[in-house]
């Protein structure tokens, strides 16, 4: 019976058992939801028994379909050893790397990415963007080889180390009121309109602590999901933005946008890399991790400088410009 079942549509519905969504399991897989729903009932029709029953607008397994979720994880479990095994067996010459990183990181993590495969052209690289919730569930699920995010997870049973500052700066747009001033308090911060990631981002979660432990309380005006359409609203004046300095490296010489001199920042942070502390890493995942130690100093400050806080390149002096 299920020697005609497709490795594809296990994939699908290993998507959409663990999401229990299929709109999450067709942005996960970059795939169409009618193409999920048609791989779906493919995969239905020839197990011969429903695999999920939707009651209202949630989706449940069926015990049939929880058995089958079991035999998924097993054989991608069993695939991914087979593929580390022939990694290993050819070295760093060739092999599969997966890295999920938080929506910040996209960008510098594609810099290394592409200095990593220069050294290494034979690798084959998948990257993961999405959100820290996601992120968190795909480690619990061991669904990649490297994550990074900026904040470390609690309760958590991984290996996770630094490997790169991850500054935060405030932001205004140019026109605001305390773009020109100096040495501003956190209590008259904190009386501006900001605007906020979701609730759960890590930058979020360091600005909010970082207040709190003040004693003061934000206006939070608006909560976007992106760090881009932030940066759009904090130059339309809406409100005052808390961002990583690395999310601004090519804006850095806007002029709608302004760095202000606030105390207490920049908040200094990092980045972490991280996998579950059971997960035997390939050859090719370890190749990388040793190339984060060796390269991400040199990226990072490549990033930051001419930041509030870092130095500006001696030669650059619009950087300077910019950084006061």
């Amino acid at each position: 019976m299920m020697k005609n079942a497709t490795l594809r549509q296990l994939k699908v519905f290993e998507s959409v058992a663990r999401n229990l969504s299929y709109t999450r399991a067709a942005e996960e897989l970059y795939l169409t939801q009618p193409t999920v729903s048609i791989q779906l009932k493919q995969l239905t029709d020839i197990v011969g028994q429903p695999l999920l029953e939707q009651i209202g607008k949630r989706i449940y397994l069926t015990d049939t379909g929880r058995e089958l979720l079991k035999v998924c994880r097993d054989t991608f479990e069993g695939l991914s050893r087979f593929e580390m095994l022939v990694s290993d067996m050819k070295g760093v010459k060739a092999g599969k790397l997966r890295v999920a990183v938080i929506t910040t990181a996209k960008y510098f993590v594609p810099r290394l990415l592409g200095l990593f495969c220069q050294r290494y052209p034979g690798i084959d690289v998948s990257l993961k963007v999405t959100n820290r919730e996601r992120i968190l569930q795909r480690m619990a699920d061991n669904q990649d080889d490297i994550y990074v995010l900026g904040t470390p997870p609690e309760n958590m049973d991984i290996q996770i180390e630094p490997f790169l500052e991850n500054p935060l700066v405030v932001l205004a747009a140019s026109s605001h009121p305390l773009a020109k001033e100096k040495n501003i308090s956190p209590q008259r911060l904190a009386e501006e309109p900001f605007l906020m990631r979701e609730p759960g981002s890590g930058i979020r979660l360091s600005t909010e602590q970082f207040f709190a432990e003040r004693g003061l309380q934000l206006k939070v005006r608006m909560e976007l999901g992106s760090n881009e359409a932030i940066k759009q609203a904090v130059a339309s004046g809406l409100g005052i933005a808390v961002l990583s300095a690395h999310t601004l490296a090519l804006d850095r010489n806007s002029d709608e946008l302004a760095y202000l001199d606030v105390q207490g920042f920049p908040i200094r942070r990092n980045w972490y890399w991280a996998y579950p502390k059971d997960k035997q890493l390939s050859v090719v995942a370890q190749a990388f991790l040793k190339f984060l130690h060796e390269e991400s100093k040199q990226i990072g400050e490549k990033y930051l400088q001419g930041l509030p806080g870092f130095p500006a390149q001696k030669d650059d002096k619009k950087s300077r410009k910019n950084a006061s």
